[in-house]
């Protein structure tokens, strides 16, 4: 039990390392959170830094998240563990205790988490990414949108159920922050990529 509560607090502390911090100051750039959306996340760093450091950030958020999980797997939890892990990683990328609970919204490590758990909804979901971003580039809506199908398709699938609950617990963190990309796309105001 006390080893199960460890993992858990690693993968929050894991999921809470900001690679868009660290990957901006060593490319020299502005620091994300006072510029662009003030946001943390890949796309941000891509807008004010560089594609290059997007896209690392990209790999460096997802891989926390990767490790996360699999470090639960390789210790051999259970099922709930490794779904627990999951979440709090996810958790630990929104709300990172190093930066006063500032974080991301979760997309990166959120597809991390869910690379080695949920790998065919998850293709269900970067495909509907993909479609959306490259039709109508708007890379929230696409998140939002691949959001919403992964838990539908997890279910949909029959995969064990704390991991569909993680699923949903997952979506539901990305869409609430994404709330305000939602209240931007409605008003035909958010910044196409």
């Amino acid at each position: 039990m006390f080893l199960d509560i460890g993992l858990l607090v690693l993968a929050y502390l894991l999921g809470s390392l900001s690679f868009g911090l660290l990957i901006a100051r060593l490319y020299g750039g502005v620091d994300p959170r006072q510029s662009g959306s003030g946001n943390i996340g890949a796309t941000n760093v891509a807008r004010t830094t560089g594609k290059a450091a997007g896209i690392l950030t990209l790999l460096g958020d997802c891989v926390k998240g990767v490790m996360a999980v699999l470090l639960a797997q390789w210790w051999g939890s259970s099922a709930l563990i490794s779904a627990a892990a999951a979440l709090s990683a996810v958790l630990g990328h929104i709300f990172p205790v190093y930066h006063g609970f500032r974080g991301g919204k979760g997309v990166a490590t959120a597809l991390g988490v869910l690379l080695p758990t949920l790998p065919l909804p998850l293709l269900g979901g970067c495909a509907v990414w993909l479609a959306v971003v490259v039709i109508w580039r708007y890379v929230s809506a696409g998140s939002i949108l691949a959001a919403v199908v992964i838990p539908v398709l997890a279910a949909i699938l029959a995969y064990p159920l704390p991991m569909v609950c993680a699923a949903i617990g997952i979506s539901l963190l990305v869409l609430y922050r994404h709330r305000s990309n939602m209240q931007r796309l409605l008003q035909g105001r958010e910044l196409k990529f």
